[in-house]
């Protein structure tokens, strides 16, 4: 039946399949099958570092800039036995501090100091090694940008969009696929397969995003995923200075930031720390055992990050849970490698000043080594003071949340995080509109986890969400009740925190349930292809009902977009009684109440209990139907429904 079903979701959008991108002799008919017929899953191994057959040669950073705050720059060198050749730079303001040498004899790590006097340019990169004939690479300094409005940070003033790429809209169906890369073909029947998004469907579509309210736009990774199985999704890197090319080019990607920042979207990237996939050229090659962490056999993650911060936490379970693999597919980074460590941060630091990115959301941030994590952090705002960043903690309870966010005194050093993806407020507003109230669950649910917003430095700039990538589907959470859809949505765009809205939610794209991660809501946008025979892109292409949800997002979204007292304004909330909830989000200019009735039936709240708020007011606007309420001192709230109202 399941299968039937998710058959029928997505035949519902397409006339035909991409056939001459699909070879039919990989392919069963179940839409979860993971591996192309014939293939195995990739088997765990000890990777040793002894040193293969160079099959291209790699210089990364490919360039810097000059004029950044820290001087330092370690460069990589990859080639056929380099490890013992001797450096020689000769170029104004640019000196060789030191090389590194680690096992695999085909990397030589360059440390350089870029002086204040240096001057962009080029020059160049030449080793010698006795017995050998020389060897030269090009280097460049390049002038860091300096347009006004690059690197703004996302804050609690924005609408983050989320996208998973492959699964949008089809720009350029002449990227699909490549015979040069391990995952070839397209077939949109199945999860775990490409399906032909990419980055121009994106760059098709931002007057779609712009017309909603959006103001940040966050895309699943899109750096190259050349594995063999599970490429779609983009959280197995295999190079990371290269866009894989079946989303575009590099020089794509920075179109779109330039497209986004013309009609104020901001640019977020999602990037990962934690693990790479098994087929990235320097997993192939390894440059020292010790890069990733390694053992006798296949050792998995707990995913348990209380371990970290647990009083009684064995030590072999804290190692397990940052050392352990979340696949096998999937080698774990080791961060306490300084050259390791040295190569993501300035890889994020390089496609920062490349593209001009707004801001970063970062993976599976409670499972790499959280020192590194720290330092991270610092280097990435000594370079970009305006930049912005949230991490992925994905756990229970809002003090282990709190506890990897900056500055709130439950470390003993600063963690530099300003705010994670708050899957503590994900759970109480589903929770809120969906259960009845108990002494701690229900609405009480929400109002004991604001209530422990102390433990942040700044609550507001965590990220808030109903679903994403990695979770079912809101509109199939609330078994496709509309009102507690309508109702989830209100308390996402006027809680505190920055809301963030994944794509397709604002026509009700469901689904299918399945899949540990989230993978049966990972569904094409319809109308994102050229066979797609319904477009809900367009208002004439949505039903009834999905037009309905579409200008609902829209009119809070565009409200909240043009109220500050949304974005930073206070919020004081009281203790829900009876599955009523009531909070105000207010400044001196304006003051919003919201009411929730989470009960089953209509209900009229007495106001009078909320007087310390509502003094002075006499009237209210409902926000999304421009309704004038000329008696507020008893209000009537539809059955599992939330009432935004500006006072009047």
């Amino acid at each position: 039946m399941l299968k039937n079903y998710f058959l029928l979701t997505l035949l519902s959008c397409t006339t035909t399949l991409l056939s001459a991108q699909t070879n039919p002799s990989i392919y069963n008919d179940d839409p979860w099958q993971k591996l192309p017929l014939g293939m195995e899953e990739s088997k765990f191994r000890h990777i040793p570092a002894t040193g293969g057959k160079v099959d291209q040669a790699r210089v990364e950073p490919p360039n810097w800039w000059i004029g950044m705050n820290n001087p330092m720059l370690e460069i990589l060198i990859y080639d056929q036995d380099v490890r013992d050749s001797e450096v020689a730079i000769a170029y104004p303001g640019v000196r060789v501090r030191k090389t590194t040498r680690l096992q695999n004899p085909n990397y030589l790590f360059v440390e350089v100091e870029i002086g204040p006097g240096a001057k962009a340019g080029k020059f160049t990169i030449e080793l010698s090694k006795k017995g050998s004939a020389k060897k030269t690479y090009p280097y460049e300094l390049r002038e860091k940008k300096k347009a006004e409005g690059r690197i703004t940070g996302v804050d609690a003033s924005d609408l983050i969009y989320l996208v998973m790429p492959d699964r949008f809209a089809n720009g350029d169906p002449g990227n699909d696929s490549y015979t040069d890369m391990r995952q070839t073909g397209t077939n949109r029947q199945k999860i775990f397969f490409r399906h032909g998004g990419d980055l121009v469907g994106v760059m098709e579509h931002l007057d779609y995003l712009e017309e909603l309210g959006v103001t940040a736009l966050w895309l699943n990774p899109v750096l190259e995923n050349d594995q063999l199985y599970e490429s779609y999704h983009g959280y197995a890197f295999t190079d990371h200075y290269k866009i894989d090319k079946r989303l575009g080019s590099n020089e794509q990607y920075v179109k779109l930031a330039e497209l986004c920042q013309a009609r104020g979207i901001k640019l977020i990237k999602d990037i990962v720390h934690n693990q790479v996939g098994d087929q990235h050229w320097f997993i192939r090659d390894l440059p020292d055992e010790s890069w990733i962490h390694q053992f006798s056999e296949f050792t998995k993650t707990t995913y348990r990050a209380p371990a970290l911060m647990d009083p009684y936490a064995s030590e072999s379970d804290r190692a397990r849970m940052s050392d352990g693999w979340f696949d096998h597919h999937m080698p774990d980074l080791n961060q306490q490698h300084p050259q390791l460590a040295n190569y993501l941060i300035q890889n994020n630091i390089w496609w920062v000043e490349y593209a001009g990115l707004d801001a970063f959301r970062i993976d599976t941030y409670a499972y790499p080594d959280q020192k590194f994590m720290a330092e991270w952090g610092r280097r990435i705002r000594e370079e970009f003071p305006t930049l912005s960043f949230f991490g992925e903690i994905w756990d229970h309870g809002a003090a282990i949340q709190a506890h990897f966010t900056q500055n709130n005194g439950l470390r003993d050093y600063n963690t530099y995080l300003p705010g994670c993806t708050d899957f503590q407020m994900n759970y109480a507003m589903q929770e809120a509109v969906g259960r009845q109230q108990g002494w701690t669950e229900g609405a009480a649910r929400l109002y004991y986890v604001l209530a422990q917003d102390f433990l942040y430095e700044d609550a507001f700039r965590n990220v808030l969400f109903l679903d994403n990538h990695d979770l079912g589907r809101i509109y199939r959470n609330v078994g496709q009740d509309f009102l507690k859809y309508k109702s989830n949505l209100a308390l996402l765009l006027t809680q505190r925190g920055i809301p963030s809205l994944y794509y397709g939610t604002e026509v009700l794209l469901t689904g299918v349930p399945g899949g540990g991660f989230g993978e049966g809501g990972r569904l094409d946008f319809p109308g994102g292809w050229k066979e797609d025979t319904i477009n809900k892109f367009e208002a004439k292409g949505r039903t009834a009902l999905e037009k309905e949800a579409f200008d609902y997002v829209k009119k809070l979204a565009n409200y909240r977009k043009k109220t500050p007292a949304l974005h930073r304004g206070k919020l004081t909330q009281f203790v829900p009684e009876n599955s009523i909830y009531v909070y105000f989000r207010h400044d001196a200019d304006k003051t919003v109440m919201v009411i929730l009735n989470a009960n089953d039936a209509p209900v009229t709240v007495p106001t009078a209990r909320y007087r310390e708020r509502m003094a002075g007011f006499t009237k209210a606007k409902n926000v999304v139907t421009d309704e004038v309420m000329k008696d507020i001192s008893n209000i009537a709230v539809e059955r599992n429904t939330v009432l935004v109202l500006e006072l009047i």
